[in-house]
């Protein structure tokens, strides 16, 4: 049987790869950095899909997310993290905990700030990072806020503080800048053969992206303590052929925040499920029904066996 040109020229590339493997290029390229910098706007704008929840609240991210990139010739793992604090709560302990694994096992780590930030960085996680010897690039976010004197300035303090890695200026939101960040990257990107199948997006679930659509929601729509007090646990994720059914609850510490989410004659919990359905259509590609209950699941943010089946240890 005769094969057609692109198969024959799919075939030499295969041949090439698996004879000159190491010129091929994959590592985990893992982003760290204080709350509210832009980490997860960078990670979704490298990866060029929304993995990683955004809004304007501290503490947002909660897990470590991957994003996986392919080309031909590399494979670049990128992860997402939550902001570095000191924990207040056993699940803030968790949180860190997934900043700790991520400096350990990264080939290449982008420290992010912004130009509001002016490089706050802890110095214990400072230390850390130099002692680690894993290569560095430093990523000064939201550029489009500042201007050419102050962008001086703190790209001047960043190269200081680190005096042997590129620091690189980016607005992740307006997409400037990321092809220079990407060809940092790439330059420090150690050789090596792919660590996940090259089709392969994320590590996560499907079940895992439609809790976090749920709880970004809930971080959009509500004040205070009510987002920090929320947890999502997906009971059921059943694909029919037309429709995805997901039944979902809503975890919260306390009797008051179940009533303040599901709002007056249930109108807060029926916009948070409307606004996520939506998103979760978009997100599929298929038409979703959602279904949204709450629970008073006290005090879980300090139970370790909670936080366990929540994923968090």
């Amino acid at each position: 049987m005769e094969i057609s040109d692109a198969e024959r020229d799919q075939h030499v590339k295969e041949r090439c790869f698996l004879m000159n493997g190491m010129n091929h290029r994959a590592g985990f390229v893992n982003i760290i950095g204080n709350p509210n910098v832009g980490k997860s706007t960078i990670m979704n704008a490298l990866v060029g899909e929304k993995l990683s929840i955004i809004t304007s609240k501290a503490q947002t991210t909660r897990h470590r997310i991957i994003g996986i990139v392919n080309a031909d010739d590399f494979q670049i793992v990128y992860s997402d993290t939550p902001g570095i604090l000191k924990p207040r709560y056993i699940l803030q302990e968790s949180m860190m905990s997934f900043v700790n694994k991520a400096l350990a096992d990264a080939d290449v780590i982008l420290y992010v700030t912004d130009v509001k930030e002016y490089l706050t960085i802890s110095s214990e996680y400072a230390d850390r990072i130099r002692q680690s010897g894993i290569p560095l690039i430093i990523v000064v976010n939201k550029i489009d806020l500042s201007n050419q004197t102050d962008l001086e300035r703190i790209v001047n303090a960043c190269e200081i503080c680190f005096p042997d890695s590129p620091v690189i200026p980016v607005s992740a939101l307006k997409k400037f800048n990321m092809d220079t960040l990407l060809s940092a990257i790439l330059g420090k990107l150690p050789e090596g053969e792919p660590y996940f199948p090259k089709d392969q997006l994320t590590d996560k679930y499907e079940r895992f992206f439609a809790s976090e659509i749920i709880r970004e929601k809930i971080l959009l729509n509500y004040q205070k303590e009510i987002p920090y007090s929320v947890e999502i646990e997906i009971e059921s994720f059943k694909e029919d052929r037309d429709i995805t059914r997901i039944r979902a609850v809503i975890h919260v510490e306390r009797e008051s925040q179940k009533g303040i989410l599901i709002g007056h004659k249930g109108s807060g919990l029926k916009k948070t499920g409307t606004e996520a359905r939506k998103e979760m259509e978009n997100f599929f590609d298929r038409k979703i029904y959602l279904e949204l209950f709450v629970r008073v699941t006290k005090d879980w943010r300090d139970r370790p066996n909670v936080l366990k089946r929540f994923g968090y240890r």
